[in-house]
């Protein structure tokens, strides 16, 4: 059934736009400035007047990889092109989006997107083609499935290869990942030999699953970044990062009658289930364009679905699919995590391609209620390469301590960063491998954030040149 805007105006009134849903995170930030000078202050004065949010100040790493506070430590798991495959290849590169999953006999199973686009030969180390785990032998992409056993070894293999782009993806509840392809190149473009833009499910505890790869194509065909199943709805939740026009978020209804579980999503038809995408509407019942206009932190928008017409663009893109007033955009949708009973949702940053500029929103969106609430407001950093404020949040987990962990992927100094419920924002690393020069410094970003099964080892990934690293130290509940 719609949520028309009616009922939505009658619901806000009730409950007060902007009021936080119960359960979820507060505001992460506000306008220009208003943190970047305080919260994210990295000194022990700060910390201690902001109640003991965080860890304390970052400390300079020696071998120029990773600044974490005071008590913390990080090992390296796999580095692209120094570490090595079961097979003999080297690690590939462009780590991207990562899920932990707990193995058999106290290991923990790390599926590890790797972000190559285009032709191979464009990548020194692109995902190796493993017999039987190959979509398209052009592309470079992939995942590997990266084993951590409990006495320190590591163990890395291909979990799929010959797809283009893999970029954020996502867990299921069942423990499999969705890896995405953030690049649409149908065959004969780039090189390629098949179609691109798909969803493909991996299982990091069955090899003999991921045999023969068949790409999802009822999620649809576009530039992918995330996804996050509904545990108790069924409903897949997607994001695209694209521009001109800005991309979408979608929802994907499941067929009726259809069980989740693992292999199941190989037995549906390529039109199986509903794709649509948002349309939003404030609390008078005027329609919302794009998510950039929203400038206050609890904002709240309702949500009806529109269907996708042709979900695998054969002719036409499907964000170009619906002219204005038919749905709601967003730039640089990036990084999904279900959480609180919803899912949160990263708009990396918006431009002169929105209506409005800032750089950084997550919102939640609430599939009880059908409702949008902005959580996350970074105004426009001013100078993105002096440490202190964030900006360009990307990947996202919820952390086991409280509120969120987020992966910065802007200008300038990178990031790992956290926030608490009530919204104090404070540093957990910050990425000191230089790829540039002296003289014009390069920070990659970070990605693929994401707690062991324990929560005792936040992973994370510097993209370039691609590490994965872990880790550890004394975590703690942080104060709202």
């Amino acid at each position: 059934m719609s949520l028309t805007r009616r009922d939505f105006a009658r619901t806000s009134a009730i409950t007060g736009a902007g009021v936080a849903l119960a359960g979820s995170v507060g505001a992460l930030a506000t306008a220009p400035n208003a943190l970047a000078s305080t919260e994210t202050d990295n000194t022990q004065e700060s910390a201690d007047i902001h109640g003991g949010v965080g860890y304390g100040p970052l400390v300079p790493d020696p071998k120029g990889i990773l600044a974490l506070p005071a008590g913390f430590t990080y090992r390296v798991i796999t580095y692209s092109g120094k570490t090595k495959l079961e097979s003999g290849e080297f690690t590939p590169s462009n780590h991207d989006g990562t899920a932990a999953f707990a193995g058999p006999r106290g290991t923990t199973l790390l599926v590890n997107n790797h972000e190559l686009k285009g032709p191979r030969a464009n990548w020194t180390y692109p995902v190796p083609l493993t017999e039987g785990l190959v979509y398209d032998p052009a592309a470079s992409g992939g995942c590997t499935v990266v084993e951590v056993r409990p006495d320190g070894r590591v163990a890395e293999w291909v979990g799929i290869a010959g797809t283009s782009t893999n970029c954020a993806g996502g867990s299921t509840p069942w423990g499999t990942w969705l890896t995405c392809e953030e690049n649409s190149d149908k065959a004969g473009v780039n090189g390629m030999t098949k179609d691109h833009g798909y969803v493909f499910e991996v299982d990091p505890g069955d090899r003999r699953a991921n045999q023969s790869p068949k790409p999802l194509k009822f999620f649809g065909r576009y530039d992918h970044e995330a996804v996050v199943i509904d545990p108790k709805r069924g409903h897949a939740y997607l994001t695209e990062d694209a521009s001109n026009p800005n991309g979408l978020f979608f929802r994907w209804t499941p067929p009726q009658g259809f069980e989740y579980g693992r292999g199941t999503f190989r037995t549906l038809a390529d039109d199986a289930g509903v794709l649509q995408a948002p349309k939003c509407y404030d609390s008078g019942g005027t329609f919302v364009d794009d998510l950039s206009r929203a400038t206050r932190i609890g904002t709240v928008y309702g949500v009806d679905w529109v269907d996708v017409p042709d979900r695998d663009a054969r002719t036409v893109a499907v964000r170009k699919q619906f002219g204005a007033g038919e749905i709601t955009r967003a730039r640089k949708l990036e990084g999904m995590w279900w959480g609180d009973g919803g899912t949160y949702i990263v708009s990396s940053y918006a431009r002169a391609e929105s209506p409005a500029q800032h750089d950084g929103q997550v919102w939640f969106y609430d599939p009880k209620r059908r409702t949008l609430t902005l959580k996350v407001l970074l105004g426009v950093n001013p100078d993105p390469s002096v440490d202190g404020a964030f900006d360009g949040p990307d990947n996202i987990t919820v952390s086991p301590y409280g509120g969120l962990v987020l992966a910065e992927d802007g200008e300038g100094i990178s990031h790992l960063f956290g926030a608490t419920d009530s919204g104090r924002t404070y540093p957990i690393a910050r990425n000191d491998l230089n790829v540039g020069t002296e003289e014009e410094p390069e920070y990659s970003e970070f990605a693929g954030v994401t707690f062991s099964p324990d929560g005792k080892t936040l992973y994370a990934n510097i993209q370039d040149p691609g590490i994965l690293v872990a880790i550890t130290g004394p975590w703690k509940r942080q104060k709202r």
